[in-house]
C-alpha cells in the first residue's frame, strides 16, 4: 500500500478550507513533524509513505462535516458516498481538540468504518533507534522517554538535531523539561517567539482558561485574598501559611501585623491618662474626708463604709491599666478576676451604705429595734460577704477553664487579633451577672428609700448614682458582643470608668460641697428643714 505525499499534489489541487486558525497553529506543526519523522523512519512504516489532509473545522460543527466529505470524495464539491481521487487513500482521521467534534467526525466516519487514529494508537508497539519499546496504553500514556530536539537548518541545507529537554510521563513528576539556553532561534527573531494566544501572567495573577478555549489562550486574574503566586504563568496560587498575608502585590507572604490595645497608640495613651487622673481625684477626696472627718457632715455618714468604697474606686480606675498592653498568661489570669471582686467591693460598699440610711431613719423611732442594728457591724457584714460570694465565683471559673492569651487570625484580614480568650463563658457571664444583681438590688433599695428625711437626703444621690452604674453596664453587653479585637477591650475599659466615675461624682462631690459651701448647716437644721 502506497500513500503519496499531498505536498507533491499539483499546483491547482484546492482543498476546501485553506485557513489555518492561528490559536492551534501548533498542533499542525506538531501534526506535520509527526508525519515527516514517521516517513523518514523505514523501521516503523516500512513501503509506505504517508500523506496528510488538514482541515480547520473553526470549532464549529458545519466547516467539520464540510471537510470531512471533502477527505471523503476528494473533490472540492463532496459526492457522499463516492471516492473521486485517485492520489491518496485515506487510512485513519486525527481528531480535533474539541470534544464536541470530535463526537460528532467519529459517529460520521464511522459509517465509512475508517478509524480515527487515538483508537489506534492502543496499538502501536515498536523500538525505536535506541532499542527502547515504545507503545501507548489504554488511557494513551507512553511508557518511555522522549527527548525534544532543536532542529537547525544550516545553509547548505543540511539539518541537525540539538537535544533541548526531555518528555517523561512515567518516572517524573515534572514531565517536561527544556533548557532554554540550549535553544538556537533562527535570526529572523530577536526575542523567543511565544507560543500562545495571550499574555505572560505576571507574579500575583495566575492563569484562568475559560470554557472552550484552547490550553494556549488563557486570562490573567488575580489572586485570591490570602493566595499568591510569585512566578509567572502560575496555573494556581499558592495559600499563604496562617500567619501570614499576601502583600499589595499578591506575589510574596508577609507576616500579619498583631493588633492590641497599646500604651503607644492614642486611645490607649488617652485611656491611660483617663485611669490616672481619676485614681488621683480619688485620693484628693480621701484626703479631704480625712481632714474633715470631725464635721458634722461627715460624721452623719458611715465613715468605715465611705472609706470601703473610696478604696475600691481607687482599685477600679487602676484595673483598667491592666486590660491595656499585649495580653500575656498572668494579665489574661488576673484583669477580670480583680475587675469583678473590687466592682463587687465598691457596689456592695454603696449597698450597705444604703441600708445604713434606712436603718438610721427606722431607729429614731421611740422604741425602735432598729436601734440594735445601728454601728458598723452590719455594714461590714454586707461588704464581706458580698465580696466573698464574688471571690468564690472566681475561685471556681479560675480552677475550670481560666482565661488564657489567644491568636485570633480569623475575625480581621491580614490581621492577627492579640486578645485574652475568656475560658469559661459561663464563668465570665457568672461574675458580670453577681455584680448586676447587686447593683439592681442597691438601686432598688435606694430608690425606695430616696423619700426618707435623711441627713442630706443621702439615697437620692445613691439612687442616681447606681441609675448611672446600671446603665453603662446594660449598654455594655450589646457593645461588647457587637465588636471585636482590641475594641472589645476599649469597650470595657470604657464601662469601668465610666462606672466608677459616676459613683464618684453622684456620692462624693456632694458631700465635698456641703462641706465647702454649707459648714453652717447641722444635723438638727436639716432634719427640721426636711420634715417642714
Amino acid at each position: 500500500m502506497e500513500v503519496k505525499d499531498f505536498t507533491q499534489l499539483p499546483d491547482d489541487f484546492n482543498p476546501t478550507c485553506t485557513g489555518i486558525n492561528y490559536m492551534n497553529y501548533q498542533h499542525m506543526l506538531a501534526f506535520v513533524f509527526a508525519i515527516t519523522e514517521i516517513n523518514r523512519n523505514p523501521q516503523l512504516l516500512p513501503n509506505v509513505t504517508l500523506g496528510f489532509h488538514i482541515v480547520d473545522s473553526c470549532l464549529t460543527e458545519r466547516p467539520s462535516v464540510t471537510g470531512m466529505f471533502d477527505i471523503i470524495s476528494g473533490k472540492k464539491d463532496p459526492i457522499p458516498n463516492y471516492h473521486c481521487d485517485s492520489l491518496h487513500k485515506l487510512v485513519a482521521v486525527v481528531e480535533g481538540i474539541s470534544s464536541k467534534i470530535s463526537l460528532l467526525l467519529a459517529r460520521m466516519f464511522g459509517l465509512y468504518n475508517i478509524p480515527q487514529i487515538h483508537k489506534a494508537l492502543k496499538y502501536v508497539h515498536f523500538l525505536n533507534n535506541a532499542g527502547t519499546e515504545v507503545y501507548f496504553d489504554e488511557k494513551g500514556d507512553m511508557n518511555s522517554t522522549l527527548d525534544v530536539l532543536n532542529w537547525i537548518e544550516y545553509p547548505n541545507q543540511t539539518l541537525d538535531g540539538v537535544k533541548v529537554g526531555r518528555f517523561d510521563q512515567k518516572h517524573s513528576t515534572q514531565n517536561l523539561v527544556i533548557d532554554e539556553n540550549l535553544i538556537r532561534w533562527n535570526i529572523a527573531f530577536n526575542k523567543t517567539p511565544q507560543s500562545v494566544c495571550s499574555k505572560t501572567c505576571l507574579p500575583g495573577y495566575r492563569k484562568s482558561t475559560g470554557n472552550g478555549s484552547v490550553a494556549c489562550c488563557y486570562e490573567c486574574i488575580p489572586c485570591r485574598e490570602g493566595e499568591i503566586s510569585n512566578e509567572t504563568d502560575m496555573e494556581r496560587c499558592r495559600k499563604c501559611p496562617e500567619d501570614q498575608w499576601p502583600n499589595l502585590n499578591r506575589d510574596t507572604c508577609i507576616f500579619k501585623v498583631i493588633s492590641y490595645l497599646s500604651y503607644r497608640e492614642p486611645l490607649g495613651e488617652f485611656f491611660t491618662a483617663v485611669s490616672i487622673v481619676h485614681f488621683f481625684v480619688t485620693c484628693v477626696i480621701t484626703a479631704f474626708f480625712t481632714k474633715h472627718r470631725n464635721t458634722r457632715v461627715m460624721k452623719a455618714n458611715n465613715q468605715i463604709i465611705s472609706y470601703f468604697l473610696l478604696i475600691s474606686l481607687k482599685m477600679c480606675f487602676l484595673c483598667s491599666l491592666i486590660f491595656i498592653g499585649h495580653p500575656i498568661k498572668a494579665t489574661c489570669f488576673l484583669r477580670q478576676t480583680i475587675f469583678g471582686i473590687t466592682f463587687t467591693f465598691a457596689v456592695s460598699s454603696v449597698l450597705a451604705k444604703t441600708v445604713t440610711v434606712i436603718i438610721a431613719f427606722n431607729a429614731t423611732r421611740p422604741g425602735s429595734k432598729w436601734r440594735n442594728l445601728l454601728g458598723t457591724r452590719l455594714s461590714i457584714s454586707i461588704v464581706i460577704f458580698c465580696s466573698l460570694c464574688q471571690l468564690i465565683i472566681c475561685a471556681l471559673w479560675l480552677g475550670i477553664a481560666p482565661p488564657f492569651p489567644f491568636y485570633n487570625m480569623k475575625d480581621e484580614i491580614g490581621t492577627i487579633l492579640a486578645v485574652c480568650n475568656e475560658g469559661s463563658l459561663i464563668g465570665f457571664y457568672c461574675v458580670l451577672g453577681f455584680m448586676g444583681f447587686l447593683s439592681f438590688v442597691c438601686f432598688l433599695v435606694a430608690f425606695l428609700s430616696r423619700n426618707l428625711p435623711d441627713i442630706f437626703n443621702e439615697a437620692k444621690f445613691i439612687t442616681f448614682s447606681m441609675l448611672v452604674f446600671c446603665s453603662v453596664w446594660i449598654s455594655f453587653i450589646p457593645a461588647y458582643l457587637s465588636t471585636r479585637g482590641k475594641y472589645v477591650v476599649a469597650v470595657e475599659i470604657f464601662a469601668i470608668l465610666t462606672s466608677s466615675c459616676g459613683l464618684v461624682v453622684c456620692i462624693f462631690i456632694p458631700k465635698c460641697y456641703f462641706v465647702l459651701f454649707r459648714p453652717e448647716l447641722t444635723i438638727k437644721d436639716i432634719t427640721i428643714q426636711q420634715r417642714t
